[in-house]
């Protein structure tokens, strides 16, 4: 491991982001929309950041879209250690809120002390609901839950009554003064009544966007216990985009990067993945490259077309990889791989019967692309299982 100074604060950054990793395992009482199972807390965490970006012109001028942002990636990294809490059943508030201060105390405080300050301000700011950006990002959580419910192809009674309750008197009914027209949207929805056409186009997709939630990568979670879902690793590589922001290059807009990386895998919704050790030949990467750009045209061409333009030249933008901004965020992308097949004994590098000149080759250059500072410290890390592997 490299011996300079940067080394002890990467450790620390690392330890963080691969124990909020564990919220993967975090079950929530929703389902994804295809019925197939319950959501995790980490996924919900992403779709939650995607509701907000595409509810943004519904807030007022007093909120920060990218504090909410951040609030949304982090306000759930709590249940690691305390667990989620369906809202139709009674819990002791005052126990859960002490339980939840504990984990944060905990969780947080894996990082360096600068960061740590700043990522439980940025919590205690969102569970206080208290300013303006804060009570948009709740209303965003609080209403998140109904809309994943009326999303569904398939309807449950039992699930329906929850939301019924949620909107009549539930936590949600808060978001009736915050935001109006989308809790009135969400009233409509489930009622089965018309609703406004534009957010009718955004919800649609929010519900295209879920299906991110079943497509699986060649990478494990970090346990090793399953393959990791694009929507659950979309959430991930936000936080290492915000985790080691202070390595990035001259230019980077981290807010922008953390947009980019929000949308830059929905065309596997229509693309699915291709593995970077899996299509290596020219034919295969042009052929994925050609279903992605169909899949950009048809998912943002379901949104209005102020925000198609916009979220389509986000994601342009981090495609292209040509302005300092996606650089960064295209070398954050394949940070995280590296690191949970590591974790995994190997991962897909045992599938794949990765050599580690490859691994400099295909992933290396371009972390060191925009994060110079990375690839020696996870080369490093890596170094030692290529090495013991071919030992055998």
């Amino acid at each position: 491991m490299p011996k300079d100074s940067a080394s002890p604060r990467l450790d620390a950054q690392y330890a963080f982001l691969m124990e909020a990793d564990r919220l993967k395992t975090v079950e929530r009482a929703n389902q994804v929309m295809d019925r197939s199972r319950f959501e995790n807390s980490a996924e919900h965490s992403w779709h939650a950041c995607l509701l907000a970006f595409l509810m943004a012109p519904l807030a007022s001028d007093q909120v920060d879209l990218n504090s909410v942002i951040q609030m949304l990636m982090l306000h759930d990294i709590v249940e690691v250690d305390a667990g989620d809490h369906p809202i139709h059943i009674l819990y002791d508030t005052d126990d859960i809120a002490a339980r939840e201060a504990a984990a944060a105390d905990r969780i947080y405080g894996l990082l360096p002390e600068d960061l740590a300050t700043t990522f439980r301000a940025i919590w205690t700011e969102f569970e206080a609901m208290e300013t303006e950006t804060a009570r948009f990002a709740k209303s965003i959580d609080y209403l998140a839950p109904a809309l994943q419910s009326i999303g569904a192809k398939v309807q449950l009674e039992e699930e329906r009554e929850i939301v019924a309750g949620n909107l009549r008197r539930g936590r949600a009914v808060k978001t009736k003064d915050i935001l109006p027209e989308l809790f009135a949207f969400t009233q409509a929805a489930f009622e089965g009544e018309a609703t406004d056409p534009i957010l009718t186009q955004r919800f649609a997709f929010w519900c295209e966007a879920d299906r991110l939630k079943t497509v699986y990568r060649a990478t494990p979670i970090a346990d090793g216990s399953r393959k990791e879902n694009t929507g659950e690793h979309s959430w991930h590589i936000m936080l290492y985009a915000l985790t080691l922001a202070d390595h990035a290059g001259d230019g980077v807009d981290v807010d922008l990067a953390l947009k980019m990386l929000l949308l830059h895998d929905i065309v596997e919704v229509d693309a699915g993945d291709t593995p970077i050790h899996g299509a290596v030949t020219p034919e295969a990467l042009k052929a994925q490259e050609e279903a992605e750009l169909r899949a950009a045209d048809r998912l943002f061409g379901l949104l209005p077309a102020d925000q198609a333009q916009e979220f389509r030249a986000i994601w342009d933008d981090f495609e292209a990889a040509e302005t300092p901004t996606a650089i960064y965020a295209k070398s954050i992308d394949r940070c995280q791989p590296v690191l949970h097949n590591l974790a995994d004994d190997g991962g897909s590098w045992r599938t794949y019967d990765v050599k580690l000149h490859q691994l400099d080759s295909r992933v290396g250059v371009k972390i060191d692309r925009g994060c110079p500072k990375l690839w020696p410290y996870i080369r490093a890390k890596c170094e030692p299982w290529f090495v013991a592997r071919d030992a055998l």
